[in-house]
């Protein structure tokens, strides 16, 4: 891999300087060297939003504390096909090539030997059934989805950055103006992807439409709202989700918030700490999930039924449900100030 050097990180770095390095270059990993550029750990995307939940401060945090201490290695005289072979074995994607000292000599990663791990064919459900009451008066004769951020309307941000990122199986699920967005999008033969649509003839809830898909889809199935703009890598959350067996997982983000007064804490009676307008945090729903098939098979045919309502069912049948914290730019325009605010600031993100 060219410029593999943009991904080495000092050990006195913090988790917030791994994320930038995560960020910016195509391997998506930090590899955490000495002075002497010895490699003694990894960071990942991964391992980031794990501390994430985890409630490690990035700004203050080392990496040390986070990094992976085993990562896999190659050594320099190693061949492609060996190299290649110990990526499909231990199932990673990223390889740091050492010499015998555990100098970084370079890094390797699965895309240069497998092309085709660019290509994904999880099939992508956006939910653009809404009314967009709150966004009054403009979806009176537009809805939602087809309001334009810039000089697109929000759906089409949302489409083309799945398609950007190798998806092009689409199913749209509509009610409200549902014949304006078909006729937007038509069959998805213009952005080169294929668009059916998931005709909803009541309102369904955030998950009811799901039981509309198809039977006999074997992949697993991303779903998003059709009101969100996000800089979400969606490989990285279906490799969370995979890698992890997962049955459903939810993306979640950070939400803080303040109590305007001095909290006071008792016990009994007796005042015990005093905290003035203290802040608080929390993680809410994102709106993006992924669904393996048979959790969406549980979704009752042409029933109102929420993501809420599937995600407990999950819990009731013992099932595996993770949480994948987003860390990167996202808005859900639902309401004015926040369509305002989309229309001010996403181009430039």
């Amino acid at each position: 891999m060219e410029n593999w050097r943009k991904c080495l990180l000092i050990n006195t770095a913090k988790v917030v300087d791994a994320a930038k390095v995560i960020d910016s270059t195509q391997a998506k990993i930090a590899l955490i060297v000495d002075e002497s550029g010895v490699l003694l750990g990894c960071i990942t995307d991964c391992d980031v939003r794990r501390a994430i939940l985890h409630g490690v401060n990035m700004e203050t945090s080392n990496v040390t504390e986070i990094m992976s201490l085993e990562p896999k290695t190659a050594l320099q005289e190693s061949s492609d096909f060996s190299m290649h072979q110990i990526m499909l074995n231990k199932n990673v994607r990223q390889l740091p090539v050492v010499d015998v000292n555990g100098v970084v000599q370079g890094l390797r990663i699965l895309e240069e030997f497998d092309s085709s791990r660019t290509s994904r064919h999880n099939p992508v459900v956006l939910m653009a059934g809404g009314l967009g009451t709150r966004l009054r008066p403009l979806t009176d004769d537009c809805p939602k989805p087809l309001l334009k951020i810039g000089d697109k309307p929000i759906l089409e941000i949302i489409l083309e950055n799945f398609i950007q990122q190798g998806f092009s199986d689409f199913y749209i699920s509509v009610n409200y103006k549902a014949e304006m967005i078909e006729r937007y999008f038509g069959d998805g033969s213009n952005y080169g992807v294929s668009i059916k649509y998931l005709k909803e003839k009541q309102k369904l809830g955030t998950a009811g439409a799901l039981s509309l898909l198809p039977k006999g889809i074997c992949e697993p199935i991303i779903v998003m709202n059709g009101d969100l703009l996000t800089k979400v890598n969606f490989i990285q959350l279906l490799e969370h989700h995979e890698n992890n067996n997962s049955d459903a997982t939810m993306c979640v983000r950070e939400y803080r918030y303040q109590i305007p007064y001095g909290v006071v804490e008792t016990k009994d009676w007796n005042i015990e700490s005093l905290r003035e307008k203290p802040t608080y945090s929390a993680f809410v729903n994102a709106g993006i999930y992924v669904l393996n098939s048979d959790v969406v098979a549980d979704i009752p045919e042409n029933q109102y039924f929420d993501m809420t309502d599937l995600f407990e069912l999950n819990v009731k049948k013992q099932r595996s449900n993770l949480a994948f914290p987003i860390r990167e730019y996202w808005i859900d325009v639902g309401r004015m100030e926040d369509f305002e605010r989309a229309n001010a600031e996403f181009c430039g993100v």
